[in-house]
């Protein structure tokens, strides 16, 4: 009798197609080794919009995970996701993208002691696309303030693994794997698939994140940099800082604190066309990374 399996293995032998399959939420991915363990939460929200700054959180899920200082998971603890009512119309294109309504989230709320009790058990939270994620939930609560946070984008230099892009479904794909995506709990399991996985490169994905989450950073500001220099600027990976009350009006780079002296040999070279001793410059790690604390 002919199995799937059999069809699959058929298939690819050929060198012409490649199967990918519906992801599966599984319980766990290792058994107990007896390593010492860690709590990692895997979080995900869908918003009102693109701004993290000015739109507002609809649905959050978070789904916590075992894991060791070798990248291993273990088991997947119970999920938490819940609807917000965001008090302003959901836009169109946002249904259209989630798939969420404003009669979905009418009078739903999210349960902020539920958070804080998965919070204070947690070592590290992660999401795909932290930048965008961090800043929309500390507003819902101070324990995102105080805690660890990762990315899997940002902490895991897929580019240099040869991926040629960074977006969950796309990587999914590449490993073998798809689901529907743009709901909250279904792309933090996802995320979790991903970080099981192993790079080209050998290394654990979850590994590779843990060891990058666990740097140094510097904001450096190109203070006073000329304004014909912008676009290069652009190019080269820095940020503009429109400015406001405590926050300094200037193009900015996170970097590992180990480039800043290469980063300023580059600015005095190409941007200041002279030599600029000093530079502002904010060190932060993993409790304010992807903050807009920094």
């Amino acid at each position: 009798m002919t199995t799937e399996q059999d069809l699959i293995d058929q298939l690819t032998a050929t060198g012409d197609y490649k199967v990918i399959r519906r992801l599966k939420p599984v319980d766990r991915y290792h058994d107990d080794s007896g390593a010492p363990k860690q709590i990692g939460l895997y979080l995900d929200t869908e918003a009102t919009g693109l701004n993290p700054d000015t739109d507002k959180v609809i649905e959050l899920a978070m789904v916590p995970f075992e894991y060791d200082a070798e990248g291993r998971i273990y088991r997947i603890l119970p999920a938490y996701n819940a609807f917000q009512d965001p008090g302003i119309p959901i836009p169109a294109f946002i249904t259209r993208l989630t798939g969420i309504s404003g009669q979905m989230v009418a009078g739903q709320a999210i349960d902020l002691e539920q958070v804080a009790q998965l919070l204070s058990g947690a070592s590290l939270v992660i999401a795909h696309n932290a930048r965008f994620d961090r800043p929309l939930v500390e507003s819902l609560h101070a324990g995102f303030e105080t805690v660890a946070w990762a990315c899997s984008i940002a902490d895991v230099n897929w580019n240099e693994e040869g991926f040629e892009g960074v977006k969950l479904e796309y990587l999914g794909y590449k490993y073998g794997f798809f689901y529907e995506g743009h709901r909250a709990t279904i792309d933090c399991l996802a995320g979790i698939e991903l970080l099981s996985q192993d790079l080209p490169s050998g290394e654990r994905v979850l590994k590779r994140l843990l060891d990058n989450a666990g740097r140094t950073d510097v904001r450096l500001w190109a203070d006073r940099a000329p304004f014909p220099k912008k676009d290069e600027l652009r190019q080269r990976g820095y940020r503009w800082s429109p400015g406001g009350e405590g926050i300094r009006k200037a193009w900015y780079k996170d970097l590992p604190a180990d480039q800043v002296d290469a980063e300023m040999r580059y600015l005095n070279q190409a941007v200041y066309s002279r030599q600029v001793e000093v530079l502002p410059m904010d060190r932060f790690d993993a409790k304010l990374r992807y903050s807009r604390r920094v």
